[in-house]
């Protein structure tokens, strides 16, 4: 009888090593098919193929594209104020236009308009100019508005008071 149990007991660890066993199998494969997906997920990404957009007459003022474009998505480098002469317009709200009308070439360079616009980031100067942004940028993005931050930075390259940058997707 004792050997019987001993048996059975012997039986059953043996199944439930078996079962531990194709179950470390099954992880594994699960693990290795999880690790190719994300290896080709990634050979996708990388070899995706960047397309510079840059608006006619609107040169960027240094060494930097106006926007990238990579698997439907749009990457905008930061646009200031300034005009294609660049020239800053007198007054904030004038200023933020500008920078926004700057947007909206490099949008339209790439099939794109501000309602395709997903996420958006501004540097203002001063911060007690927010409200006046503000009331400008609500008049662009209508809703539902792109996700916004909002920085204020000690200073800015050149002499403008905001630098705005977005990301678009079609």
């Amino acid at each position: 009888m004792n050997e019987r149990r001993a048996l059975t007991k012997k039986s059953s660890q043996a199944e439930q090593g078996a079962a531990a066993i194709m179950n470390m199998r099954r992880s594994r494969i699960c693990k290795s098919n999880i690790a190719t997906a994300l290896f080709f997920c990634a050979v996708v990404a990388f070899g995706a193929e960047k397309k510079v957009i840059s608006p006619p007459g609107l040169a960027p003022s240094g060494n930097y594209s106006q926007g990238i474009l990579v698997d439907g998505t749009l990457y905008i480098s930061g646009q200031g104020g300034e005009d294609a002469t660049g020239k800053i317009p007198n007054g904030f709200g004038a200023e933020v236009k500008q920078s926004l009308d700057n947007i909206g070439a490099v949008l339209k360079a790439a099939g794109m308009s501000p309602a395709d616009v997903v996420s958006v980031q501004v540097y203002l100067t001063d911060a007690a100019k927010f409200r006046q942004m503000n009331s400008v940028y609500t008049g662009y993005f209508k809703e539902p508005r792109p996700t916004r931050t909002t920085v204020v930075v000690a200073k800015l390259l050149g002499p403008g008071n905001i630098e705005i940058t977005v990301t678009a997707r079609k």
